[in-house]
């Protein structure tokens, strides 16, 4: 446990080493000025550092920098601040020893010495400077901890997102999931059962698609599948309404409160927006550029129905497209 010890005077150091000693502390520093001890404790570098200091004795009157600017100076530092600061001093005057409490000095002896006052108060600044630096390693792992959790957290908020987006957007062509479509139309059954209001659902095929991917390679097959879904998205002019990836070359469409004749009107729109694309389809057998066929469901939910019926009679309506030449739109007859 190191101290510094500055004095001018070469008996009052030697007392002090003598003391010290004697009181069990043999790691010491003596310097003879302040100037010393600021040349000591690297005070004019930007590498100043308290070098393990854990307390300084202080004499007040000294030649040069006295005692308490020396204790202003170095308590001014961030590095020195919480070392303690004993004065040593033959001066009791209460304006001298406010001035040097006014300076950052944490307490005074004075002269002649006493040994055993010495070492008591010496004793009592080291253990509550130890307190002090148990309390400021406490606040940083605290600090650390603290920033740790923060950081894990925006790192877990991130992974959620990323899964959360995986789970919920289909990673080619970056509309919504079968998944997401699922979950999505399994709350606005509920919400319309309540509400007694239609959901239609468009079931739509590309096709021919698997001659597109043998003619152009699979390649070309995904870069189509993501401008259809582009297209098909963009047929949809509501918040409320979805369209997702349900398998390969189809896709469904969720459109919530929308009856028979608003799900022909989107379905129209779809077929509109994809015969705009003009993506050449030499093996297609109804038409030189690629096609859609539609099937439409329309129901209103109650608690004797499923969304899952509704679908289904969508897939019997697209069938029906397809079996009839493809490049149409049929509405289920079972719908309302």
């Amino acid at each position: 446990m190191k101290i510094l010890i500055v004095d001018d005077t070469p008996h009052m150091r030697f007392q002090l080493k003598i003391l010290l000693e004697a009181g069990g502390f043999t790691h010491l520093v003596i310097a003879q000025s302040a100037e010393e001890a600021f040349q000591y404790l690297g005070f004019g570098s930007s590498r100043n550092t308290n070098k393990g200091i854990e307390l300084i004795l202080m004499d007040i009157i000294m030649p040069g920098t006295d005692g308490i600017e020396a204790c202003r100076r170095i308590k001014s530092h961030e590095n020195f601040m919480d070392i303690p600061i004993i004065m040593v001093t033959g001066e009791t005057s209460s304006e001298s020893l406010q001035a040097a409490f006014d300076a950052g000095a944490n307490d005074y002896v004075n002269k002649p010495l006493k040994a055993v006052e010495l070492i008591a108060r010496i004793k009592l600044h080291l253990k509550l400077k130890q307190e002090i630096n148990f309390r400021k390693a406490r606040e940083k792992e605290l600090m650390d901890l603290t920033k740790q959790i923060e950081e894990t957290n925006i790192k877990l908020q991130t992974a959620n997102e990323s899964l959360k987006h995986t789970i919920n957007i289909d990673v080619l062509t970056e509309v919504a999931s079968r998944r997401y479509f699922f979950d999505l139309i399994d709350r606005e059954w509920k919400r319309t059962v309540r509400l007694s209001q239609p959901v239609s659902v468009n079931m739509i095929d590309i096709d021919f698609f698997k001659a597109f991917n043998d003619t152009y390679g699979h390649q070309k097959g995904d870069v189509c599948l993501k401008q259809i879904a582009k297209a098909l998205e963009q047929s949809l002019k509501r918040p409320l309404d979805i369209v997702a990836r349900y398998g390969g070359e189809e896709f469904i469409a969720l459109l919530p409160d929308t009856d028979r004749d608003g799900a022909i009107e989107v379905a129209k729109t779809m077929q509109t927006k994809v015969a705009e694309l003009g993506i050449l389809h030499d093996s297609s057998q109804i038409d030189e550029n690629v096609t859609i066929s539609i099937g439409i469901a329309t129901m209103v939910p109650d608690r004797n129905t499923t969304f899952s019926a509704l679908i289904e009679l969508a897939d019997k309506a697209l069938y029906l497209a397809k079996s009839k030449g493809r490049n149409r739109i049929e509405i289920s007859k079972e719908s309302v």
